[in-house]
This record gives C-alpha cells, structure tokens and sequence, in this order.
C-alpha cells in the first residue's frame, strides 16, 4: 500500500487530494475501484473517468476539465503509469541459494545471493554475480558471465563465453550464442566457417521469448545499454545494436549489419548484411532495408522509402487497378484513332 502523497513525490507530480490517502494498487479505469488509482492519458478519456471508480487518478497537467475526486498531476501520464505499476509489483529480492538439483561446474565463482533453481545447467568457470535468478531449465555454457540483479527465465539457453551485464531480462525459449550462419561455398556443396566470437549484452536489456542472437564469427555481436527487444527476433553474427533501441516481433537483421542509438524497428522489419543504421532511425513495420540509412531518417516500405515518399506512393497504388484501366482504353484509343486516318 502506498499513500497519494508518495505516490505524487515518487512520480514528481502535482498533489490535489489527501496526502495520506491509502491507495492498494493500479488498475485501468473500467476495472480500478476505490481504493486503486488509475490514469488517464487525456481529454479523449473524460467520460471513462468520470465513470470510474478509482479512488485516485494520474492525470496530464493540462487536464482542462473540473478535478471532483483526488488526482497526481504530471507531464506523461503513460510514463507515470510504468513508473508506479513497477513500484507496486517490486518486492524484495530473496535468495534461495542454489539448488542441490541444479548441476554446477568446476571452477565457478556464485555469490551467495542469488536463486539458481532445480534442472539449471551451469558450466565451468562461470561467474554469477549478486541478486540473479535462473529458473528451471535454464543452460548457462562455460565461461559465461552473469552481471548483478540479471534474470533468466525457464529454457533460456547461453552459450559458452558470452557476457551478459548488470540487470538484464532473458524470457523463456531465448538462444544467446548459437552459431552465427556462415558458410563457404565449395562446388556443389558448403563449407562452415566456425563461429568463434561471443555475444554481449550491455546493462538493462530485456529481451522476449523466443529470440536468437548468434555469436559473432570473430570478435563479437553487442546488444547496447537499454535496449529492449521484443519476442521472436532474429540477430545475426556481428551485428551491433546501440543503447536504447526497440526491435518490436519477428524483426530480422543479417550479419555484420550496425544499429545506432535510439533506433526503432516495426514489426517483420527485414534488415540485409553489412548495413549502417543511424542514431534515431525508425522504420515501419514489414519494410524491408537494402542500403544504409542516415541519422534521424523515417522511412517504410519494401524497399524502404521516406515515410512522406511511402505514403503518396500508396496513395496511388490503390488505385492502380483503376489506372490500368485507363490506360488500356487509352491504347484502344489511340490504336482506334490511328486505325481510321
């Protein structure tokens, strides 16, 4: 339970209500009742509030209609939402130790406070730091290391000598290092050329269920500080992702290929080989990338265009049947016309 006050001082906001007001939990505004709080992200949203429940709200600072009930005034209300839905369901971490059921190699260094579960598999020589957790099934190859407050959770997979860093989320079914897809062509027939580099994931990345990232075939493939990625996506060997990027489902981005800061792709976004992404760059859903795209650039489709470019183009691509058309009986026309001089 936390009152409105805290509330209003952990989100930086405007108080208008009782300080000590009691407020169990968050909930949206169809469901909160009078001991919750819930949001509003703006004036489209006036009627849900007003037949809410809540006993409390998170509201924009320019909420432009009369404040009958006790409310938290802030700049982003979805912002604010994130922020005290975390605060409501963080409970302390307690370290169960390790499992005598779970199988430990030699040479490792495990701090004491942290929750290896039964059926883990940890290899040699690993390093685990304080407060990580690894569910049931979890593999951990040798060499590996595990930064501080990392969890993994049940069946995800890390290869030998990849890094994970401080505060990292790992969802179920997740290969971090399997070999990165290179092959030499030799006649008829393919050579593999072995994949020797590692991965590393920098501090506070979370990354989906289901999501493979190949080690590099040398040096290796780095997902940035912050960066989030969401579930079934596919990243090459070599590729680079900057700090803070989002890689929304079923992205894929082949070898070698770099992102930079802040960068976010759409859904099935397809990215080739060997290309350099700038900082800020978005792209929209099932576009397809074929070159290299400057810094702070928007663009969709397959090829990838200019947003602006995408949407005239698409204008006009509904109407090709009709164009066609047109142009047929423009030819018989012209065709006619030519026939009787």
């Amino acid at each position: 339970m936390k009152s409105l006050g805290d509330i209003a001082q952990l989100l930086k906001g405007e108080l208008k209500g009782p300080p000590d007001l009691p407020i169990e939990g968050i909930q949206s505004l169809g469901t909160a009742g009078p001991d919750e709080i819930s949001f509003a992200l703006g004036p489209r949203n006036r009627e849900d509030v007003e037949k809410s429940r809540a006993g409390a709200f998170i509201l924009p600072r320019d909420w432009p209609y009369p404040l009958g009930r006790p409310c938290v005034l802030v700049d982003d209300p979805y912002l604010a939402y994130a922020i005290l839905a975390t605060a409501f369901i963080e409970r302390p971490f307690e370290a169960i130790g390790v499992s005598p059921e779970a199988h430990i190699g030699s040479g490792c260094e495990i701090a004491k406070e942290v929750s290896i579960y039964p059926g883990v598999y940890v290899g040699d020589r690993v390093k685990i730091e304080p407060f990580v957790t690894l569910h049931p099934g979890v593999y951990v190859g040798e060499m590996v290391s595990i930064g501080e407050k990392t969890t993994l959770y049940p069946n995800v997979v890390v290869y030998h000598g990849c890094q994970l860093g401080k505060r990292v989320t790992i969802h179920s079914g997740t290969v971090i290092g399997s070999d990165g897809f290179g092959y030499a062509r030799s006649g008829s027939s393919y050579v593999k050329i072995p994949q020797t580099g590692i991965v590393v994931i920098e501090d506070d990345v979370e990354i989906g269920a289901n999501v493979t990232i190949d080690r590099a075939a040398l040096e290796e493939t780095r997902i940035g500080h912050g960066t989030k990625i969401d579930n079934l996506v596919q990243i090459a060997h070599n590729v680079s992702i900057g700090p803070d990027s989002i890689l929304v489902g079923q992205v894929g981005i082949s070898g070698s290929t770099r992102l930079g800061r802040g960068v976010v792709l759409g859904g099935q976004v397809g990215i080739i080989g060997h290309l350099e992404i700038g900082d800020g760059v978005m792209i929209g859903a099932q576009s397809g990338i074929n070159k290299s795209i400057p810094a702070g650039q928007v663009v969709l489709g397959s090829p990838a265009m200019p947003h602006k470019k995408w949407k005239r183009a698409m204008a006009v691509f509904k109407h090709l049947p009709e164009l066609a058309k047109e142009v047929r009986e423009l030819k018989r026309l012209v065709k006619s016309k030519r026939g009787s001089e």
